[in-house]
Parts: structure tokens; C-alpha cells; sequence
């Protein structure tokens, strides 16, 4: 059954203000002003030099410089310097540099004596 349409419902219908327009869910909203105020890490997060943002990783700034610095443990060992040195130039303990190196071996197998 077609509906005959009223023009008085229309006229109505287009003088009444359309609050309630259907938006995607994803939408950004329009007109929005965001300053790039960046962290403690770099002061723009569009240009920032991390990876992943630091709210993004679980464990923030610690876990992203930790990676870093186990990264650097490693290259380092492979280059032939021993645990003693490692703790000393990277201010940790012993313990600290086996385990960044056992988590490199574990990651690509290499971390150990080259």
C-alpha cells in the first residue's frame, strides 16, 4: 500500500531542525581545534621519533626506553664487549644484561658471544 504524501507533514517536516541527522560512528567531529602539545618525550606528537606512542605501550616511556636499551645490549655484546662492561656503561646490574640478552636470543637468536 503507497502512502500519499501530505504537504502539510512535509512542509513541516522540512521547517522543523534536523537535530537528530544520522553520522557515522566513526566520523571525526568537524570544526575541531587540536593543539599538538606532544609529552616529556618530544613536543609534537605528529613529528614525534618513537615508534608507538608512549600512552599507546603498556608500561608508557619505562618499556619503550628499556626495549631500546636491551636492543643496544646486545649489539653491543655481539661487538664483543663482556657483561662487566655492559652493566657498567649501561649503569645496570649483571642480572640485567642477561636478561636483555636471553630476550634477544629468544626475539632473532642472536644476543650472545659473536
Amino acid at each position: 500500500m503507497n502512502e500519499v504524501p501530505s504537504p502539510t507533514l512535509e512542509r513541516e517536516r522540512e521547517a522543523r531542525p534536523s537535530v537528530l541527522r544520522r553520522v557515522r560512528e566513526d566520523a571525526l567531529p568537524e570544526h575541531t581545534e587540536y593543539r599538538d602539545t606532544g609529552c616529556q618525550v618530544h613536543p609534537s606528537c605528529l613529528s614525534c621519533p618513537l615508534p608507538r606512542c608512549r600512552y599507546d605501550e603498556p608500561g608508557g616511556i619505562r618499556a619503550l626506553l628499556g626495549a631500546y636499551r636491551d636492543e643496544q645490549i646486545a649489539a653491543l655484546r655481539r661487538q664483543g664487549l663482556t657483561i662487566e662492561e655492559l652493566a657498567r656503561r649501561f649503569r645496570v646490574s649483571r642480572r640485567t644484561v642477561f636478561r636483555a640478552l636471553e630476550k634477544a636470543r629468544a626475539q632473532n637468536g642472536h644476543g650472545g658471544r659473536p
